[in-house]
């Protein structure tokens, strides 16, 4: 059809590339000066030039747009017609090709000098700054103009700006703050995003005057009420206040001059009606869009402009990044045409400045309206900004300013929007957020709501909806343009079925001015007034009008998304509201159209992967790009404009786009541009966040790492990573096959770390050091020297070489450098230091390190245990102090017998001779302690008499005196004699009627061993020493009850000798026997001949009489409790109660309940009995189990008591704060009548939870367990016993054996058939199909047993101590320990092998050691929180100087 015959005029179509026109002129500084253009004329005129054909090909999104033969004017005096910008609607138009117009037709109003002029001065300055940059000093390869230039690569990308020595020295800070580059950007299909929400649309709306003679035939929407009341003015001034918006000025001035009433007037005539000018002014700004999801407008305006955007005085002071080179961007008009520095970008690439312009700088300006300023005061009051108690309903809307601007600083200023400027060119954007519409989104949204869900009867919901809104939009109506001043009544009918009455219809209508009054007890509503002689009758009218076009804007909406809801229903007038999509205008305005940039490229399962995962979202964000709007060299095109702009998150671009690529890469979609340009990157030297990652692995930093320190660029200095980087070379010359692999991986890492943290130092420390390329192997070479040199023949050679050959200076110290660095000799270091030999240097030992013992002889389980002890904080607390001890006024100490009998240690008296040896001991013990403090060297010496005192317990002191013929008793009295043990001589003749073992004291911590010197075998010792390993103890029976242990070996002893009862220590009981164990020998030894009594010394009687570490440790246990014993005013009654308030008792002893039982429980057959214990057993005989398994066995087990079968089941009562927990290595063949050691391996953890083990644990997650455990210990020793077999031969093994052998008789053997080997194959297989499925179900439920006590964790304690056996045999071997770093360092662990004490990962302290001889024997546990531990006590000579 012909364009004449459309039912409204079309704008030009837009050119893609090219930046169309706005209805509004742009940001300009100093617009509040120019004239303000005229409401009437600023839509332009009805007609419009024709507009170009239009392809039919191109699809219903694709606009052609003719550009001027010359540049609009950028500021004119006058004002000129303005045509407001229309869109080609969605709908297919057919009729395209009928539209005609010449190439060369364009609107008149885009013709004026003064723009022309303006561009050609802002196009001389450009051309006259080319030299805007200024030379680099010192920067090499740099070429000042390489910004004008699209950068060289191997693909192809069209970008300009890049300087490839820029881009090379990213890391340098001093180069980043001297080229002020702008930040991150994004391309136009993100900024579209960015301006408002892409699901939500934005409408150009177009408002027409309704028609006054037809309006005034229409009959009331609803019932109006007869009034007597008009109009009437609450302000008696007739002089009118100016608008707020100066969109809205010269219309409120017009209506105000032609229709004021005079003042001296009593009832005002009814107001006029809305003119043309205030119903088009209505929309709050000419670049203000509608947004019908949140009823609200967001003001886009967009510029090609050289001259900067008036920039708000708030953000001119603020920190913000630096805005794009003005200068630069002159120099092209748009990134999509070519222009006068050559070749276009691919698109545009903007930066976001948050709250950078004023909107009162706006052309025209734009002002909050005099409702919005009181929302706004309501909302700071309530933010407590303004405590003035101020009645805001009653104050005339022209006194809101004062309220509004309390701020000082932002008196000036109005409403902050954002801009958007393009780095590459002269385009900017200036965009608001949601500026909020009269009738607020929550109460329009349950309006909606409420209608549509609760629609009349045969009435859908949203014609339910369209009729309460438009109900709405007559009232308005009827009240702007009828004067209608009458009560709405909300009783009537029609009221009721079109709107209703409920809490939200009323407060919508409330928001619109309306008041509620009761009128013949119903209510009803009054109208606002509306007369132009009042501020608030104006301002009413404005808001008024604003809801009328917001509400008719989204009905218009409503109708389009429901046309099929409202196509049969006719229209009873046109609608004076029009809306237009607006966003096919500012997307190609921005360059974002899909004609710009198409979409689509990234699709299927690759798109869905993409947007399913937040990490890749995340990638894509970062690039300020789009999944929908990829292309190869548009992502490429925005790596590189972020790289360009934001250099100082180098790192975090090429991440994101080195993971885009990985993905598509995966999906077997990449383009080979992309994999070019990664690797072009990579030769660059770019790198990853992950490969930082690893950088900072390589040089050994990281928590688990070789240096223990995570790495942290705030925490880790310079000089530390510079270290660490040479350290790793070092490292690096010490692997023969690999070392230069780690050369190079060192190198890379450092310069990593070195660029990632900015540093020119350290870059500079890289560039001297990566081209050192002498190996050690080269070193050797140039000193023409073995590897196996000694220092001193080295430093010999090398002077020799440096007579010889003095011009090799350089070359000879840096091999002899590189040599010291391999063997790290100090005493190669200083000799190229001093020029001299130094000879032999002992290095010192860290000060924060602890300190060895020193081994007096086989004592090496002595010097564990001792520095065990010094690791407890308050029992080393406790025996410090007794350093101080006068050991002869001890001597001199007389004692009474009830002194003595105050105290009970051990569960007995103790002797005064006791009392006096143990103070010896504790005064001993205290100076070690004072020298593993203070001590500089790297090992202590204990003294002979403190090994002499832990060694050798007071009995074998008076037996070794009454072998000399007699003791000195006279420190005894008959309170010795006073003993809750039985006589020694009792069990004399037990030892024959029982061939089973006596039971051993519970609390015995390892077992122990007869205590026959002749029966020792002497032994001579080399790495390990000859040692008893501990026997395996039991614990306590009942009185008279026998061993617990069904299979305990017989005593090993010889017939003739008595049996031996324990020494008194720190025994909760001592009322049973001890086991007593010798070295494995099967034939009695001939006996030593006689010693004489004056051969006889301290250091025989020591080492030839020494005792396990079972002994050794409860005796230097009893020793200390006894020594800390106090006579002093102590009542009989708090006596005994020491054993309760000792140090000893309060750190290593808990109480237990055990409980005896019946074949068929009942009250007499069940004995139960509490006992103090020091360590709990795990008795370890096979592989697989874990410390969990172990405790089991030793809380639930079935004993033999009074010659029957009964269940002993043991649970704690209250635990230590030290758990000790022995595993019983030392086992007994029955066959062999030898003990051997167990080498299983036991696993363990790091924490261990007792709750399972306490009394007061769940009873009924106890049976369930029992039940399981039950079930799974016979899993366990049926794989067991078809593994091993009866006599140690597996089932398997000899099955294997046997078919073996029948195969090798051959088919000449009559009774070996095909039969019998087939026989033999599937016995096979079947007895390793059922080991397996007893090995599965092992497992299956012991992950069930652990699920049951999986939410139990109330009670942890952490590993702090693992003593360590290592030997083959329980009678050889050697001891060490391990202690955990507490509470400083708690991943770290040090490793006490007497003198030598090093640090250890824990890794090594928690292998598993199956197959080795080196073993756990006691684990101890702290109870976390408990604090008890303090590893490491040091004297720190530094911090005693600063204090």
């Amino acid at each position: 059809m012909d364009n004449k015959d459309t039912s409204k005029p079309r704008r030009p179509l837009p050119t893609p590339g090219a930046v169309p026109s706005q209805r509004p002129n742009t940001p300009v500084p100093g617009s509040l000066n120019s004239a303000t253009v005229a409401p009437a004329s600023f839509y332009g005129t009805p007609k419009s030039a024709v507009p170009p054909t239009r392809s039919q090909t191109l699809g219903s999104n694709f606009t052609t747009y003719i550009p001027p033969n010359e540049p609009p004017p950028y500021r004119s005096s006058s004002a000129t017609g303005f045509r407001e910008p229309e869109l080609v609607t969605e709908e297919p138009t057919p009729e395209l090709n009928s539209w005609k117009a010449s190439s060369d037709t364009v609107p008149s109003y885009w013709s004026n000098d003064t723009w022309e002029e303006t561009w050609e001065q802002d196009a001389a300055k450009a051309v006259a700054n080319e030299a805007w940059q200024t030379p680099r000093e010192n920067f090499e390869e740099y070429d000042p103009m390489a910004f004008i230039h699209t950068s060289k690569s191997s693909v192809d990308v069209t970008i300009d700006g890049r300087g490839d020595y820029e881009e090379k020295h990213w890391w340098d800070p001093a180069l980043r703050d001297k080229e002020m580059r702008p930040g991150p950007g994004m391309i136009p299909t993100m900024l579209a995003q960015e301006l408002h929400d892409p699901d939500h649309s934005l409408f150009s709306v177009h408002v027409s005057n309704p028609d006054n003679t037809k309006a005034a035939n229409i009959l009331p929407a609803i019932p109006l009420l007869p009034s007597t009341l008009t109009d009437t003015s609450s302000d008696p001034q007739t002089s009118s206040s100016p608008a707020r918006n100066a969109w809205a000025s010269s219309a409120s001035s017009a209506s105000q001059s032609s229709s004021t009433p005079p003042a001296t007037s009593t009832t005002a005539p009814a107001p006029p009606p809305p003119t043309d000018s205030d119903v088009r002014t209505a929309v709050p700004h000419p670049n203000a869009y509608y947004c019908p999801k949140e009823n609200g407008w967001v003001i886009l305006s967009w510029k090609n402009s050289s001259v900067s955007p008036p920039y708000a005085t708030s953000f001119k002071v603020s920190r913000h990044q630096p805005l794009p080179d003005q200068e630069r961007r002159r120099r092209r008009p748009s990134c999509l045409e070519y222009g006068l520095s050559g070749a276009a970008n691919k698109t545009h690439h903007f930066h976001k400045y948050e709250k950078a312009v004023d909107s009162h700088k706006l052309t025209p300006p734009f002002r909050m309206e005099e409702w919005e300023v009181t929302e706004s005061v309501k909302q700071r009051r309530r933010a407590q900004t303004i405590n003035e108690d101020i009645d805001i309903e009653q104050m005339d809307p022209k006194d809101l300013d004062s309220l509004s601007e309390v701020d000082g600083s932002v008196e000036q200023e109005g409403r902050l929007l954002d801009l958007y400027i393009c780095c590459q060119c002269s385009l900017y954007c200036v965009a608001s957020g949601v500026i909020p519409g009269v009738i607020p989104r929550k109460c329009f949204d349950e309006f909606i709501r409420d209608k549509r869900n609760s629609p009349p009867l045969g009435k859908s919901g949203e014609i339910a909806v369209y009729e309460a809104i438009d109900t709405i939009i007559r009232i308005i109506e009827n009240k702007l343009w009828k004067g209608e001043n009458r009560l709405l009544r909300t009783d009537r009918p029609q009221f009721q079925f079109k709107l209703g009455w409920s809490s939200n219809v009323k407060r919508t209508l409330e928001v619109l001015g309306f008041t509620e009054e009761i009128f013949e007890n119903q209510p009803a509503l009054r109208p606002p007034p509306t007369d132009l002689a009042s501020t608030v009758g104006r301002m009413n009218r404005r808001r008024l009008l604003r809801a009328w076009v917001e509400v008719s804007a989204w009905v218009a909406d409503f109708k389009r998304l429901n046309a099929s809801q409202f196509k049969d229903i006719p229209e009873k007038k046109a609608s004076c509201v029009q809306i237009e999509n607006a966003r096919e205008m500012y997307q190609t305005a921005l360059g974002a159209h899909p004609d710009q940039i198409p979409r689509g490229e990234l699709s299927g399962t690759l798109l869905q992967t993409v947007q399913l995962s937040q990490l890749h979202g995340q990638d894509w964000q970062n690039l300020g790009l789009t999944p929908m709007s990829y292309s190869s060299e548009l992502l490429a095109f925005a790596y590189y404009a972020q790289v360009r702009c934001d250099p100082a998150k180098t790192v975090e671009y090429f991440t994101s786009f080195s993971n885009i690529v990985g993905v598509m890469q995966s999906f077997r979609g990449c383009p080979q541009s992309l994999l070019e340009i990664l690797a072009t990157e990579r030769s660059r030297g770019r790198f990853t966040l992950q490969d930082l990652n690893r950088a900072a692995t390589i040089l050994g930093l990281g928590e688990n790492n070789l240096l223990s320190v995570e790495y942290n660029e705030a925490d880790v200095p310079e000089e530390f990573l510079e270290n660490a980087w040479k350290a790793c070379v070092k490292r690096s010359w010490r692997e023969p096959e690999a070392g230069a692999e780690m050369l190079r991986s060192a190198n890379e890492a450092f310069r990593i770390l070195a660029e990632a943290r900015g540093s020119e130092s350290l870059m500079r420390v890289w560039e001297s050091g990566k081209s050192r390329v002498m190996t050690p192997e080269k070193a050797y070479d140039t000193l023409e020297v073995p590897k196996d040199t000694d220092e001193y023949m080295l430093i010999t050679v090398y002077n020799m070489r440096m007579d010889e050959s003095p011009s090799q200076f350089e070359k000879m110290k840096e091999a002899m450098t590189i040599i010291a660095e391999v063997r790290d000799s100090e005493r190669l270091r200083q000799f190229l230091e001093l020029g001299r030999d130094p000879g032999d240097i002992i290095e010192p030992t860290r000060p924060d390190l602890p300190r060895g013992l020193n081994q007096l002889g086989n004592t090496c389980y002595l010097n564990s245990l001792l520095q065990y002890f010094y690791t407890i904080k308050d029992l080393r607390e406790a025996v410090i102090p007794m350093s101080k001890l006068d050991l002869k006024s001890v001597e001199d100490e007389k004692l009474t017998d009830d002194d003595l009998k105050r105290h009970r240690v051990g569960g007995r008296l103790v002797t005064r001779r006791e009392i006096v040896r143990s103070k010896k001991f504790i005064n001993q013990l205290a100076e070690l302690f004072f020298n593993l403090e203070y001590a500089e060297a790297a090992a202590v010496t204990p003294s002979i008499d403190l090994a002499k005192l832990a060694l050798v317990t007071s009995r074998d002191e008076e037996e070794d005196e009454a072998d000399k013929g007699g003791t000195d008793s006279s420190n005894d009295t008959d309170a010795t004699l006073v003993d809750d043990a039985p006589p020694r001589a009792a069990a004399a003749d037990t030892s024959t009627e029982n061939p089973r073992s006596p039971t051993l004291s519970p609390n015995s911590v390892l077992g122990k061993r007869s205590r026959d010197v002749d029966l020792r075998q002497p032994s001579v010792m080399d790495l390990d020493s000859p040692a008893t390993f501990p026997s395996s103890p039991t614990r306590e029976d009942f009185p008279s009850s026998p061993s617990r242990l069904s299979d305990s070996p017989p005593p090993l002893m010889s017939p003739d000798s008595p049996p031996r009862m324990p020494e008194a220590s720190g025994s909760g009981s001592s009322a049973q026997v001890d086991v007593e164990m010798v070295d494995a020998t099967s034939v009695k030894p001939p006996p030593l001949p006689p010693r004489k009594a004056n051969q006889t010394s301290d250091s025989v009687m020591m080492f030839g009489k020494q005792h396990d570490v079972a002994e050794c440790m409860d005796n230097c246990m009893f020793q200390i409790e006894t020594a800390l014993l106090k006579f002093d005013g102590v009542s009989e009654s708090q006596g005994e109660s020491s054993d309760k308030t000792s140090v000893v008792k309060r750190l290593f002893y808990g109480k237990l309940r055990q409980r005896l039982t019946g074949p068929q429980p009942s009250r007499s057959s069940v004995h139960e009995k509490e006992d103090l214990f020091s360590h709990l057993p795990v008795n370890v005989t096979n592989d697989g189990v874990d410390i969990y398994d172990g405790l089991s066995g030793y809380f639930d087990d079935v004993v033999e008591f009074n010659g029957e079968k009964r269940r002993m089941e043991v649970s704690l009562v209250d635990l230590p704060p030290v758990l000790q927990i022995q595993l019983q290595r030392v086992q007994f063949n029955r066959e062999t009548l030898q003990p051997y050691k167990s080498q299983a391996y036991v696993k363990f953890g790091e924490t261990i939870y007792m709750d399972r083990f306490m009394d007061n644990a769940d009873p009924e997650k106890k049976a369930r367990s029992k039940l399981i455990q039950g079930r799974l210990n016979y899993n366990r020793e049926r794989t067991r016993l078809l593994l091993e077999g009866k006599d140690s031969v597996s089932f398997l093994t000899a099955l294997e054996h046997t078919a073996a052998f029948v195969k090798k008789l051959g088919p000449d053997v009559d009774t070996v058939d095909d039969e019998l080997r087939s026989a033999l194959d599937d016995e096979q297989q079947m007895l390793k199909d059922e080991i397996d499925s007893f090995r599965t179900q092992a497992d299956e439920l012991k992950e069930q047993l652990e699920a049951v006590w999986r939410d139990n964790t109330e009670i942890p304690y952490e590993l702090t101590s693992v003593f360590i056996h290592r030997g083959s045999t329980p009678s050889f071997g050697h001891y060490f320990f391990y202690s955990r770093h507490l509470p400083d360092q708690p991943d770290s662990w040090f490793k006490y092998n007497d003198s030598d004490v090093t640090v250890v990962p824990k890794e090594e302290v928690l292998a598993d050691t199956t197959g080795s001889t080196a073993n756990p024997y006691l684990l101890v546990f702290a109870r976390k929180g408990s604090e008890v531990v303090d590893t490491v006590k040091r004297f720190d000579a530094l911090s005693f100087e600063d204090s």
